[in-house]
């Protein structure tokens, strides 16, 4: 003998009520054979809706046993409630429960992405059933723009759509005229005609003649079960189309994803103002990020420049023990044969010597105070300094003591008031002329010249023809750009001790002041980001309470999918994947704001640039998509954690 397709023993459902409990099902027995049509009827708070949870498999008994096709549904976990329903159940609501963002074939086909149905197949079935259903017009029109008797067709092709084994009517025409009432119930006996077991839970008596058996509640009790004199068994006939799971399983996780993405976006779409507002947070700490870390790159880069412009990665060589030495000027070892042998080690690109006075500097009638600068023909490659006229001294003048002379702008300015052109002219520096060849461009940080004017000649034509002294002031050497300061540093001091007998000198390291801003700007940075990181942590937190403010409003639709199938990973990847969404398109907004900040800044300072990184971009998105994960993990998890018949009758 055949088992009973659902079978229920000492059945029983309790609910807590205030201190105790309440029984909405009291040991309750019943069976239903494979193919029956039956109308389960009662006052309000018999326990039918009850009843046709714990057929659905939506509510669990509290004691007892319910089969389902000879399987115990006690044994099974959520996942495989969730499979027996969407390979064997069909709900019917009275309230249709069709998801608003969708449209009638997409609430159709619902239940076949959740089986993993490839979209070309389960979208074929879906429009065959809808014509079926007369809906052939109603394709692409969401709920809205739909009729009650419209949206009850819908619901009852998304019911058939994988099969439809069992369908569940919870009062199918209870929101219906009369008329489209007929016409839905009209529907049903041709379902049950082709095979279908149909349970219909009704108010009415004038639904529950039309099915084959009537079972009637009461106060969780089985009162009456009469069958009509026509009832058959028709199992056995017609039959049913229920639709395949695709072969391949990574192309059904695929399609879960993509409905999963898509949904996502329809849900953002429709509730703009809240993802923007959720966004706001995220947006407003990438573009934070962003904004520092270029900032700090280009002030990093500025430091670099004014150490540049002073000299790039230069070593100077000074008499004396330290700074402030009274016997630095005493001290007469330092020679240009120093400078010499500090050109030929290894990686050192440039040296210049350098001797100055202050002395009287004139042309015509205009004579003026300023310093003079005996220097080598290098000493515009050490320390950088670029030309507006004219061009250095060459390394023949210096060696022929050669009288020419390079002037700084201010000096210029000054001697040639008139606009004279200052190349070819004759200045007398002290008592000694000296003809211009070249001027130097004013630049913002050549404070390291001095205050006043400044003109630099051949140091051997300054020591020769002005000082009279063969000791130098100071010696300047360039590093090469990929050689460590540091070392260099050790083997010139370790090469002029040698060459002294003693250590009568000590040396000043431009990288240390380097070392030094970049140290202080790495740290404000720091602090910055530091800032700009809790405001991403606060965008965080704004991002999992508004997912679950969505969870809460979205309740009924959770149930919904649960109801036609949906597994509990399926729910969780949907407000997952909407939470990563939301971060992520709000990490871009992020880097445009960024963007926008550095445009606007550059025109603001042109002398301030803001570097972006590659780097830091990216990492501003794997960020964002963190948070994502971090902070929408619990709303996602509450949503996919929820109960299928509570979330059901969430308004």
């Amino acid at each position: 003998m055949r088992a009973p397709l659902l079978e229920l023993r000492r059945a029983r459902r309790e609910y807590p009520s205030g201190e105790g409990t309440f029984a909405a099902l009291k040991d309750l027995d019943l069976t239903i054979d494979a193919g029956e049509m039956v109308a389960i009827v009662g006052a309000s708070g018999s326990g039918k809706s009850t009843l046709m949870n714990i057929l659905g498999c939506l509510d669990r008994l509290s004691k007892g046993k319910y089969y389902f096709a000879g399987q115990d549904t006690a044994q099974m976990d959520a996942d495989a409630l969730a499979a027996l329903r969407r390979e064997r159940v069909g709900f019917i609501f009275q309230r249709y429960n069709l998801l608003p963002d969708l449209t009638a074939l997409e609430n159709v086909e619902i239940p076949a992405v959740y089986a993993g149905c490839r979209r070309s197949t389960r979208r074929e079935r879906a429009r065959i059933l809808l014509q079926q259903l007369k809906l052939p017009e109603r394709l692409g029109h969401r709920p809205s723009q739909l009729s009650g008797g419209q949206q009850q067709r819908v619901s009852i092709g998304r019911a058939l759509m994988n099969g439809g084994e069992v369908i569940l009517a919870d009062e199918p025409t209870g929101a219906l005229d009369s008329q489209v009432g007929e016409e839905v119930l009209a529907i049903l006996k041709e379902l049950h005609a082709d095979g279908h077991t149909i349970i219909i839970v009704t108010h009415d008596p004038k639904v529950a003649r039309h099915a084959e058996r009537v079972i009637e509640l009461s106060d969780g009790h089985i009162v009456s079960d009469k069958r009509s004199g026509s009832a058959k068994n028709s199992a056995a006939q017609g039959h049913r189309e229920p639709v395949h799971s695709a072969s391949n399983s990574l192309i059904a996780v695929w399609e879960l994803f993509v409905e999963a993405f898509r949904m996502a976006l329809l849900s953002m779409a429709s509730r703009r103002l809240r993802t923007f507002l959720t966004m706001l947070g995220i947006v407003i700490g990438i573009a934070s990020v962003a904004s520092v870390v270029a900032l700090g790159r280009g002030g990093q880069e500025r430091v670099l420049e004014s150490i540049r412009i002073i000299g790039t990665n230069t070593i100077d060589v000074y008499p004396g023990k330290d700074w402030g030495d009274e016997k630095a000027l005493s001290i007469h070892t330092l020679i240009p044969a120093d400078a010499d042998a500090i050109a030929q080690q290894g990686h050192i690109d440039s040296v210049t010597p350098k001797v100055s006075k202050t002395a009287s500097v004139r042309f015509s009638n205009v004579s003026v105070s300023g310093t003079i600068n005996g220097v080598g023909e290098n000493y515009f490659r050490v320390h950088g300094v670029d030309f507006s006229r004219g061009n250095a001294f060459s390394t023949a003048d210096t060696l022929r003591l050669h009288q020419v002379v390079v002037i700084d702008d201010n000096t210029r300015k000054v001697l040639f008031a008139n606009g004279e052109d200052p190349i070819g002219q004759v200045i007398i520096l002290d008592v000694v002329p000296f003809r211009v060849i070249g001027v130097t461009k004013t630049k913002e940080n050549m404070d390291y010249l001095g205050y006043g004017l400044n003109v630099w000649a051949p140091y051997t034509a300054v020591m020769g023809r002005i000082l009279g002294q063969q000791h130098l002031k100071s010696i300047s050497a360039r590093v090469r750009d990929d050689a460590p300061t540091d070392l260099v540093a050790d083997v010139i001091t370790r090469l002029l001790t040698r060459r002294h007998g003693r250590k009568d000198f000590y040396i000043y390291n431009t990288d240390t002041t380097r070392k030094a801003l970049e140290n202080a700007t790495g740290t404000m940075k720091l602090v910055v980001a530091s800032i700009a990181v809790i405001s991403l942590i606060v965008g965080g937190i704004g991002v999992m309470n508004i997912m679950l403010v969505s969870v809460t409003e979205r309740t009924r639709e959770i149930g919904v999918r649960t109801a036609v199938g949906a597994r509990r990973a399926d729910i969780l990847w949907q407000f997952l994947i909407e939470a990563v969404l939301v971060c992520l398109i709000g990490g871009a907004l992020g880097i445009l704001l960024a963007f926008g900040i550095g445009f606007v800044f550059s025109r603001l300072f042109n002398d301030f640039p803001m570097i972006f990184s590659t780097t830091s971009i990216f990492a501003a998105v794997g960020v964002s998509t963190i948070i994502g994960l971090v902070f929408g993990f619990l709303p996602a998890r509450h949503a996919a954690h929820l109960d299928p018949v509570v979330a059901l009758a969430r308004e």
